[in-house]
């Protein structure tokens, strides 16, 4: 096999269900270990630190929130791009995109970094940490920014590598990372006692590991990008900084909306006490265990969409959509019955608690189940909003679901009718499926199809 073929692969040929599930299944891998990765982290802490370290995992990862949405706006936006570029066969387009996403993001990981170690402890204040856990969600924060230029260049790298087609790569960079995280917190939380800090440092390498090996891949692969690498070919391209700043921006406020939406909401459940927010937390990390297919299948589909968009095969695009909403269904309606059947074990991972169990069984469980629901209707609408490249419909789509709905619900659920912490959770769950009302909306206008660089097939 060339290396070319390593490298770009084309999306918009053969059967629609076996290229969505072939290129997905690399992306879904990574999403499961992406979310060991982060979940190890918790299930260590609270086994051997106990509800406080997990709460302030819980706490810190909010804040990690605000720092990554940027990478994944713009990366997300990127690799739309290149995907469109690889099907309309603009090569040069390619290199000057790399070298685009390269300069932007790393200069504003720099950026975000110094930003966020003189303010993160007024965020903490925000978030409304408790005074019990305030030291050991300070030293995890402080870990995790202080990695932040790997976490962007992880980001970057991957969307590249996605964009032209290959998602195995950026499967085998995060099972490195994966599995050296298990090992270091074992080792850090465990015999050093480094506590919520030890989990933090064992993220940080893994993640500063997992970016070089998938830099050199690029490096090795320099003629496949069209970039070379050298450093006076590290700027911004004007032919392509225009279209990623009209699609990123608007995933980048789109991220940040919902980012600084569920902050806010969490800034009042935070209120509650750590039972709460360890409820909160875990619960999180059991809809990310469903959210890596729909992840998968809405990044798959998103490039299968720009690619058929940009090679004039809109016919295509219906059944990519359509697709995508069943195969992410099935393993939905698993995770539903299992958390039915067995909550108390699935929550009991992370935590031994009686009181944090006590509270699934009597309150979560309904929520649990609208959550199911949005993580099965949002990835086919972001695959053809994201892969159409419409940014109006993004930022649409951000201001619905991040401003006007999950907060908006959570405060009347929450606070006017009285609810208390089941009304932030509610609004928090049906916020998830606004992106459906739009997406579909969106499919049967067939506005969509003025998105193609051709004419169709």
């Amino acid at each position: 096999m060339s290396e070319k073929k390593a490298i770009i692969r084309d999306l918009t040929t053969g059967s629609v269900p076996k290229t969505l599930l072939n290129f997905a299944a690399p992306l879904f891998l990574s999403g499961l270990l992406q979310m060991v990765y982060n979940m190890v982290d918790m299930i260590v802490v609270g086994q051997m630190v106990g509800t406080g370290g997990l709460s302030a995992v819980s706490v810190g990862g909010e804040l990690l929130m605000l720092i990554t949405f940027v990478a994944m706006g713009f990366s997300n936006a990127g690799q739309i791009l290149i995907s469109r570029y690889v099907g309309e066969d603009r090569h040069d387009l390619i290199g000057q995109m790399v070298a685009t996403l390269f300069t932007l993001l790393m200069s504003l990981a720099v950026i975000i970094m110094v930003v966020f170690l003189f303010t993160y402890q007024n965020i903490m204040a925000w978030l409304n940490t408790p005074d019990s856990i305030w030291e050991y969600t300070r030293q995890y924060c402080i870990t995790c920014i202080c990695g932040t230029v790997f976490i962007y260049g992880y980001n970057l790298v991957s969307a590249i590598l996605r964009g032209m087609g290959d998602s195995k790569h950026p499967f085998m960079f995060i099972a490195i990372a994966s599995i050296l995280n298990l090992l270091l917190d074992l080792l850090f939380v465990g015999p050093l006692q480094m506590g919520p800090q030890g989990a933090a440092l064992a993220t940080v390498i893994g993640q500063a590991v997992s970016f070089i090996f998938a830099l050199t891949l690029l490096y090795r692969h320099r003629d496949q990008i069209h970039f070379d690498f050298k450093p006076s070919h590290f700027r911004i391209y004007r032919n392509v900084i225009r279209p990623l700043l009209s699609l990123g921006i608007p995933m980048v406020i789109q991220s940040a909306a919902i980012t600084f939406s569920m902050l806010f909401v969490n800034s009042f459940i935070n209120r509650y006490g750590e039972i709460h927010i360890a409820v909160t937390g875990i619960a999180r990390k059991l809809e990310n265990m469903i959210s890596i297919v729909a992840q998968a299948i809405s990044a798959a589909g998103g490039a299968m969409i720009s690619q058929a968009l940009g090679a004039g095969k809109t016919k295509r695009v219906p059944k990519v959509v359509f697709h995508a909403l069943w195969i992410v269904a099935i393993p939905s309606a698993i995770f539903a019955l299992i958390t039915l059947i067995k909550p108390e074990w699935l929550f009991g991972i992370f935590s031994p608690d009686p009181e944090v169990l006590e509270m699934v069984l009597e309150l979560y469980i309904p929520v649990a189940m609208i959550q199911y629901l949005g993580c099965t209707l949002r990835p086919p609408s972001f695959a053809l909003i994201n892969g159409s490249g419409n940014s109006r419909l993004n930022l649409a789509v951000a201001l619905l679901d991040g401003v006007a709905c999950r907060i908006g619900l959570s405060i009347l659920l929450g606070v006017t009718f009285n609810w208390g912490i089941t009304g932030f959770w509610y609004g928090n769950a049906i916020s998830g499926c606004v992106p459906f009302l739009v997406g579909f909306t969106y499919l049967l206008s067939g506005r969509w199809k003025l998105q193609s660089s051709r004419k169709e097939d």
